[in-house]
């Protein structure tokens, strides 16, 4: 048999001479480094001044932009961001040992928003210091090269799956010895590492649209998969044609309209949301694993018919015996768009509007907390992202914050450990500099992470940090009746604290802190407003 077209490229004269004759001095960092900028890697993230054996060196004779944080979570964090705001695998450069391991909470996050970052380190040989098997744990996958000539192979492999949907983080070891020895291979070009489409299947959507299509009574919960998917316009066409109200998961914020007449917002601890939804006869997920905190704590118990989709095969009906549809959502919400047919209920609209005006009035938490999503919604650009801490505040803003858009609103929802706001925000400012970036985090929440201000200011980023200042509450002991155990916890001058790293500062009230923050958003480079304010934890039965 012949062909007419030969698959395989072949060398021009100029690329076999290069190829035999590879510049001196390259080790297998420097295979790394090419292998990235092959893959169209253009920002790498890592510790600032920090050595990583093989790499450190390779990438200061590259064209790849470092950015260098002070500890190796909130690199993580940084790549995290990084990869949410762009869609791009973010690289992480990880040292050996216990420095490895620190990166871990950061990674959990990325796994749980399905953001794509290639986590690279020494390990995986007799002279590394693998952690593979804990590292297994939480990444997609681990990808080892114990040769030179593995490299470009290993890391191909891993961008393809960072990217492969569900994206998420995956893992690159290559031992110490290897990066470090000299290498006489020829320097790498471009790779080709293109993820497959994950495509839902034709007979499961012609099941799924005949089911949505004769309900009588369907809604549908969006979740996380469908702001990842870049599918926010579809599902709105969708939930148009089929007349189905529309809650978003916390995860999920942003993927539909705030305001729109079908629109449930993201109440998902109101009861009366949760009732309309248990009620629905076909209930579509799509982009959601419904787990704890999309199911009311695995309270929510729907009467009807589920159709799921997700790309996540291990979450495809893992709580609920559904319909499943493995695949991307924005695949999936596009085949039913063109089976489904349209049907019109007048009543949806009401439903919806009934459910909103049932919430208690409180519903977004007392009167301050209220005030003060309100305030930083006010000053908070439309398009303009927002990386929260686990905090008081944060929790009521899950339900009750106006997102806007979607991808602008993140929180720690995966290791959900305090610290994760302003590394994160620093990367997104990396990602997209054209825009603000707000922070929020608690008192406590900030003296994690108070290093990161250097990295604010070293790069110049426009990263605003809202710091809500409760005084640290979280560290004093209690006695049995609840009250406060031994000496009241230091509290630090948080704005005296930003000053000596050369930020801006600003103690605000709940009065001023529209004015505040809109003044802070607005300037150049970092700044920091903190807001003396005592805060309810949220009970989600009082919602």
């Amino acid at each position: 048999m012949t062909h007419d077209h030969d698959p395989v490229p072949r060398p021009t004269a100029a690329q076999t001479e290069a190829a035999l004759h590879p510049p001196a001095g390259r080790t297998g960092g420097d295979l790394v480094i090419e292998t990235l900028s092959g893959l169209g890697a253009t920002t790498v993230f890592g510790l600032s001044g920090q050595h990583v054996p093989g790499l450190s060196d390779a990438l200061r004779r590259s064209p790849l932009r470092h950015v260098g944080l002070r500890t190796e979570t909130g690199a993580g964090y940084a790549a995290d961001a990084y990869g949410r705001i762009t869609g791009e695998a973010a690289p992480l450069f990880l040292p050996a040992g216990p420095g490895a391991l620190l990166a871990l909470p950061a990674l959990q996050e990325a796994a749980a928003a399905s953001a794509p970052v290639l986590a690279v380190g020494p390990g995986g040989g007799p002279h590394g210091c693998s952690h593979e098997p804990r590292f297994r744990d939480v990444v997609k996958s681990v990808h080892t090269a114990r040769t030179h000539s593995q490299i470009p192979s290993a890391l191909a492999a891993a961008w393809e799956s960072a990217l492969t949907v569900p994206h998420g983080p995956v893992r690159v070891e290559i031992p110490r010895d290897v990066l470090l020895a000299e290498t006489a291979l020829p320097v790498v070009t471009a790779m080709d590492a293109t993820p497959e489409d994950v495509v839902p299947r034709p007979e499961l959507t012609a099941v799924a649209a005949h089911l949505l299509s004769t309900a009588e009574r369907p809604a549908i919960i969006a979740g996380g998969g469908v702001v990842r998917s870049d599918a926010a316009g579809k599902l709105r066409a969708l939930a148009e044609k089929l007349d189905a109200p529309v809650v978003t998961t916390f995860g999920g914020k942003g993927a539909f309209p705030w305001k729109h007449p079908l629109s449930l917002r993201s109440r998902l601890e109101d009861r009366h949301t949760l009732d309309l939804l248990e009620d629905a006869d076909v209930l579509l997920v799509v982009g959601s694993g419904l787990g704890a905190l999309s199911s009311d704590h695995r309270a929510f118990a729907p009467r009807g018919r589920i159709v799921q989709i997700e790309a996540d095969a291990a979450k495809l009906e893992a709580h609920h015996p559904a319909l499943g549809i493995h695949a991307d959502a924005r695949l999936a919400l596009q085949a039913l768009l063109e089976t489904v047919r349209e049907r019109t209920d007048p009543t949806a609209p009401e439903r919806v509007r009934t459910v909103l005006d049932r919430a208690r009035p409180d519903a977004q938490g007392p009167d301050l907390e209220r005030r003060l999503l309100d305030a930083v919604r006010a000053a908070l650009p439309s398009r303009a992202p927002g990386f929260w801490d686990m905090t008081a505040l944060t929790r009521r803003a899950w339900s009750a914050f106006d997102a806007r858009h979607p991808n602008t609103m993140h929180s720690a929802q995966g290791a959900k450990g305090p610290g994760y706001a302003l590394p994160a925000a620093l990367g997104a400012a990396v990602a997209d500099p054209t825009v603000p970036v707000l922070a929020v985090s608690d008192d406590g929440g900030a003296l994690y992470t108070l290093a990161e201000l250097a990295t604010a200011r070293q790069h110049g980023l426009d990263v605003t940090w809202l710091i809500v200042d409760g005084g640290d509450r979280s560290s004093s002991p209690t006695d049995a009746h609840g009250g406060t155990a031994g000496a009241a916890p230091v509290r630090p001058d948080l704005v005296a604290l930003a000053g000596s790293f050369g930020v801006p500062a600003v103690r605000t009230a709940p009065e001023t802190l529209t004015a505040d923050l809109t003044e802070a958003l607005a300037a150049p480079g970092p700044s920091v407003v903190v807001l003396p304010a005592l805060l309810r934890t949220c009970d989600p039965t009082h919602l």
